[in-house]
């Protein structure tokens, strides 16, 4: 089966558009655009094809409900429309391999117990033991779920933003609204507590990634780390961050 885009772009040899069809055309490019910045960010299993269309169907609800008395710009519009059309497929597909959220609350599990227990941020190795795990068969499941799956699908339209938003990438990716029964003060005052209380590698690399806002490379210059490295330890970091909020979530 072709898809929506596909199918609208061969029709292109039509003399006669409506105004519907020409809106489409115009902005067809701007969904590939949308969905190919989005796709970046995801596993290779998910299919951009699939985001096209989806953002597609996206452009086509603009059209239909954009109101030009909001004084609101039909581009601008069409973006929010197409955004929230590819995040609605995404959640549908429950896009991040069970085998990846297996690891992820398995970590998340082991640092919740353990951190109770010690009253303290526990030490890698300390973790390993609480999996039953050598240090590095730890370090391995620490690699496999960094990244994707621990930003949130609001998170994958921030890219664009002035600063990055650590709030959006504590959320719960299936979750449309992680946050929703707690007020947002509540949340940054929690995470502000959270970060105070990480070991020190951990703070640095949260604070020089989302408030200095350097990349990772950058601030492995900085910490005289490889990149891979600090790529670790954001994700220890946001793991840790991660059960407080939860923690808070399940008072």
């Amino acid at each position: 089966m072709k898809g929506l885009y596909n199918q609208i772009t061969e029709s292109d040899s039509k003399a006669d558009f409506t105004e519907r069809d020409r809106l489409i055309m115009e902005y067809a490019p701007l969904v590939k655009y949308i969905a190919h910045r989005i796709a970046m960010r995801l596993p290779p299993q998910i299919e951009v094809d699939d985001l096209i269309n989806s953002g597609i169907l996206g452009l086509i609800d603009a059209i239909e409900k954009f109101d030009p008395s909001k004084e609101v710009k039909f581009k601008t519009y069409a973006e929010i429309r197409i955004k929230g059309a590819i995040l609605d497929e995404l959640r549908a597909m429950d896009w991040i391999p069970r085998s990846i959220r297996k690891v992820i609350n398995r970590l998340m599990d082991a640092y919740h117990e353990l951190e109770q227990k010690l009253g303290r941020p526990a030490r890698d190795e300390e973790i390993a033991e609480q999996l039953g795990l050598k240090i590095e068969e730890f370090y391995e499941l620490i690699k496999q779920a960094a990244g994707v799956p621990l930003i949130s699908l609001n998170g994958l339209v921030d890219r664009d933003e002035k600063r990055r938003n650590i709030v959006s990438c504590l959320e719960d990716p299936k979750s449309a609204n992680a946050f929703g029964i707690l007020g947002l003060s509540e949340v940054k005052d929690a995470i502000a507590k959270a970060i105070d209380d990480l070991p020190e590698k951990e703070k640095q690399v949260i604070s020089l990634y989302y408030y200095d806002e350097l990349t990772m490379k950058e601030i492995g210059k900085v910490l005289d780390l490889t990149e891979s490295r600090v790529s670790q330890i954001h994700t220890k970091a946001v793991l840790r961050l991660r059960v407080r909020i939860k923690n808070l979530r399940n008072r």
